[in-house]
C-alpha cells in the first residue's frame, strides 16, 4: 500500500495508497528530503502539544509536490531529467503521491479534483520546463504492489 516508484539514482515518487492504514505514526520520507510526508492514526482523544516552529534557513534546490486524489483517476506518467519517458502509474480517489525526482505528466482517466501542495515561492515559467507527452501507444503502465 506504499509504493515506491525509482529509477536508477532518482527517487520519482512515493505513493501512499488510499488503502493504507496502520497504528501511529510513520513518515516515508528520509530527514533529507526536501518535502516530508508523513501518516498519522491517533485514537479520539490523542492530544498532541500545542507548538510552533522554529525559524531555520533551508536551501531547497528543486521542487518536489504532494498531490491529494480527492476524486477521480489520474495517470502519471513519469520521465528522466532528460526528458526521457519511463513509465506511468495510475492513482485514484483518497491516493496521496509525493512527486521528487525527475519529470512527470498528468492525464485525468476520469473527471478529478486534486489538491497539490509544494514548496514555494512559485517563481512562474521558471519554475519549470515543459516538454511533449509520451504518445498513448507506448505508455507503460504500472502493476500496483499490494
Amino acid at each position: 500500500m506504499i509504493e515506491r516508484i525509482n529509477y536508477k539514482d532518482l527517487n520519482l515518487a512515493t505513493v501512499i495508497r488510499h488503502q493504507f492504514k496502520k497504528e501511529g505514526v510513520e513518515f516515508f520520507t528520509d530527514d533529507e528530503s526536501p518535502m516530508q510526508i508523513g501518516y498519522m492514526n491517533r485514537d479520539e482523544n490523542y492530544f498532541i502539544k500545542p507548538h510552533v516552529h522554529n525559524e531555520v534557513e533551508r536551501k531547497v534546490m528543486n521542487t518536489h509536490e504532494v498531490l491529494y486524489i480527492k476524486s477521480g483517476k489520474v495517470r502519471i506518467d513519469f520521465y528522466t531529467d532528460e526528458q526521457a519517458y519511463i513509465e506511468s502509474t495510475v492513482v485514484q480517489e483518497g491516493d496521496v503521491i509525493l512527486l521528487a525526482d525527475g519529470g512527470h505528466g498528468f492525464k485525468m482517466l476520469e473527471p478529478s479534483e486534486i489538491i497539490e501542495v509544494k514548496q514555494g515561492p512559485y517563481v512562474g515559467e521558471l519554475d519549470k520546463i515543459r516538454f511533449d507527452a509520451v504518445e498513448e501507444n507506448y505508455v507503460q503502465i504500472r502493476e500496483e504492489k499490494i
